[in-house]
């Protein structure tokens, strides 16, 4: 039993049992992987899927005559007289027109409901911008009704019985006179980009919500990154080892892994209701992701300082450098790369918070785009809860998209953070 062959026989058997077992390791380990990227994509194929349509909109286009307002003093254009414009009823004028088998009160409000309520608003905009078109007849290109819209798109079958769509039979034979006419196109949503939120989904758009977004971040960033590394440099390069400052590292520590919400709280009672500060601006919430996001980049950067070698720190002493110099001058530059990474990372991820926003106030219905920090906002998580409440289907589609910019966003800042480990790493 004990004979070198039969020891040998053991060896390779156990051998073998470890090889299998690193090989099962290997493969439930490469499974793991493309599984989660499995998920990944099923994931991004339906935010896709449900919400690329937002980025196109259903235009109508009408023949609509202008009608001239009042003239000013030797000919000029009474510009009031133009702001009060009835071009609401210029539109309808338009519609009976094209369409003057609409014969009965309840079959024209039902023509009027194929362009969106906010079509009078364009046509008043267009002709302030163009006053040359008053007195004329214009072919112009207004917004279509989110019920069109969705017709248009294919998101509602046309095929399904009137009570499972918003839109009669009356109305879908309208609609497919003005595609067989070639008044009904699908454009790029280009006021999905350049225009506020509003209660009528086809004309709501996301500017606020990035502008916002914006200012919050860069408020944050220009909080959270000095003070971040400030604090990392003094608790890993100066601070002594004592019970107190084990106690703050413990609650830094801790703070990382606090709840969003309990920082908005935080927020609210202090910055809101003691110090008065606006509410509902991107200075209040980006003071908020950066209370968030310090504790990352605290961390991060006492990780990163503490990967310089000590031989840095020692020869920079060696030749006459008094410790600060040697922190700043040589440890911290060759420790910001992986700080510059856990900024990054936190500021994503504080990006995406919703709820400490909502406790101070960015929840409200905006519809200019803000013009400082200190201007009502809202922000992209925000906008998301905001349209995922409304029971409109067209309002799903937003919330879809947005979702999508806010990932790119999200990915993009992860990229960089990326890029700037590549960059700037330093392999000891």
């Amino acid at each position: 039993m004990n004979s070198p062959a039969a020891r040998h026989d053991r060896m390779a058997a156990r051998r073998r049992t470890r090889h299998r077992a690193e090989r099962r390791f290997r493969m439930l380990g490469f499974l793991a992987v493309w599984v989660g990227l499995g998920f990944l994509a099923v994931l991004f194929a339906v935010i896709v899927d449900k919400g690329a349509g937002a980025f196109k909109q259903t235009m109508v286009r009408l023949d609509i005559a202008i009608e001239a307002p009042g003239m000013g003093p030797q000919g000029t254009i009474d510009w009031n007289a133009m702001l009060r414009m009835d071009t609401n009823a210029m539109i309808k004028k338009a519609l009976r027109a094209a369409f003057p088998d609409a014969g009965s009160r309840r079959e024209k409000r039902a023509l009027y409901q194929l362009v969106s309520p906010n079509a009078p608003f364009e046509l008043r905009r267009l002709i302030l911008d163009n006053p040359d078109l008053i007195g004329r007849s214009a072919t112009v290109w207004v917004t279509a009704s989110d019920d069109v819209d969705m017709l248009a798109k294919g998101a509602v079958p046309r095929s399904a019985p009137a009570d499972a769509r918003r839109l009669s039979d009356r109305q879908v034979r309208w609609i497919a006179a003005l595609e067989a006419e070639g008044r009904l196109e699908t454009r790029f949503n280009k006021a999905f980009f350049t225009s506020g939120d509003s209660r009528e989904p086809e004309s709501a758009g996301i500017a606020v919500a990035l502008v916002g977004s914006l200012y919050s971040v860069l408020v944050c960033l220009a909080l959270a990154f000095p003070f971040g590394v400030m604090a990392a440099v003094y608790l890993e390069e100066f601070a002594p080892k004592n019970r107190w400052t084990a106690f703050i590292e413990v609650n830094i520590n801790n703070l990382a892994a606090v709840p969003s919400i309990v920082f908005g709280l935080l927020g609210l009672a202090l910055l809101l209701n003691f110090f008065n500060l606006p509410r509902s601006s991107p200075l209040v919430g980006g003071m908020v992701l950066a209370l968030m996001t310090l504790p990352t980049i605290i961390i991060a950067g006492r990780a990163a300082l503490k990967a310089v070698p000590p031989s840095v720190r020692d020869a920079a002493l060696a030749v006459g450098a008094s410790p600060v110099q040697a922190v700043f001058h040589h440890v911290l530059p060759l420790a910001m790369p992986g700080t510059l990474t856990g900024t990054i990372i936190g500021t994503a991820r504080a990006m995406g918070e919703t709820a400490p926003l909502l406790m101070v106030g960015m929840v409200a219905f905006v519809v200019d785009v803000p013009e400082t920090i200190l201007s009502p906002a809202t922000a992209l998580p925000v906008q998301v809860f905001l349209w995922a409440d409304h029971p409109e289907r067209a309002f799903l589609e937003r919330t879809a998209a947005a979702i999508l910019v806010l990932l790119v966003f999200t990915c993009a800042m992860n990229l960089l953070a990326m890029v700037l480990r590549r960059r700037f790493e330093v392999r000891w």
